[in-house]
């Protein structure tokens, strides 16, 4: 069932997570959610005792809000362990219903592209996840804007669950709703025009009964070649606010997050929620 009635904000004070905060603010005040900031006390190399570990002191928080900032309620909560895991144990100790933090940008490699802490809450999380790359650079609450959002499936099993959710914050919003599905290597020549026109055929039909499963009449959007590059790039190309994107439904051995999905994450223009 789709609400919004908790938001789990893992916070560390940086400029980065502090640009998060205008998202933050209006996420909650559009569902009158409870936002709970949690800051995480990370052991440094080598270890030392819990008794021995510093906290942030309770104005902290304040000044990390900022003077005039009035989230509609606040939790304020200080955790002790590896971040990626106390969140994620967090978020389900607490039933959130949406963790929202913001993800390092480029990078060589999975950890260096989101952060470690990033990677390991959208591999465990059992909640949908909020992502967003320059948040440095993020627009104050009030310019906050979701009028167009582009929800992205693969027609796997999980889909329909990632398009209702999509469907709700569309509707929650009045925004724009788009779907869009990419067939993978399918480029320019790859096949005969029958029979390219014959499996966009199918695939239209496969998504008109997914869309009439979840109640969605979204604007869709076939496209063919590299998933990775053609969302974050009509993600970009349609203006959308807001890319929604899907996660396995069992952790596995690689997580919850598709490969492809971190190049996304990494690339998108907008904020993505993974669900």
């Amino acid at each position: 069932m789709f609400q919004i009635k908790k938001i789990l904000f893992p916070v560390d004070f940086s400029p980065r997570c502090r640009g998060a905060i205008g998202y933050v603010e209006a996420m909650a005040g559009k569902f009158d959610a409870e936002v709970i900031l949690l800051n995480v006390v990370e052991p440094p190399a080598g270890g030392v005792p819990l008794q021995e570990m510093h906290e942030p002191a309770p104005e902290s928080f304040d000044r990390f809000l900022g003077l005039g900032r009035k989230l509609l309620r606040v939790d304020r909560e200080i955790a002790y362990g590896e971040a990626g895991a106390e969140i994620v144990g967090f978020a389900h100790a607490r039933a959130v219903d949406l963790i929202m933090l913001p993800t390092k940008g480029l990078g060589t490699f999975r950890r260096l592209i989101l952060g470690s802490t990033a990677a390991k809450v959208l591999h465990d999380a059992d909640c949908p996840v909020w992502t967003g790359v320059h948040m440095e650079t993020a627009p104050r609450m009030d310019a906050v804007s979701t009028q167009r959002i582009l929800c992205a499936v693969d027609l796997q099993p999980a889909s329909g669950q990632v398009l209702d959710w999509a469907r709700h914050m569309a509707d929650e919003y009045q925004a724009e709703l788009a779907l869009l599905h990419v067939l993978p290597g399918m480029t320019p020549g790859y096949m005969q025009p029958e029979q390219e026109a014959d499996l966009r055929a199918s695939i239209q039909k496969l998504i008109d009964e997914l869309q009439a499963r979840v109640g969605s009449q979204a604007t869709v959007l076939i496209e063919g070649g590299d998933p990775a590059k053609l969302v974050s790039a009509t993600a970009e190309q349609w203006g959308a606010d807001l890319l929604v994107i899907g996660r396995r439904a069992e952790p596995g051995i690689m997580g919850r997050l598709a490969a492809r999905a971190y190049s996304i994450i990494q690339q998108s223009p907008c904020p993505v929620v993974s669900v």
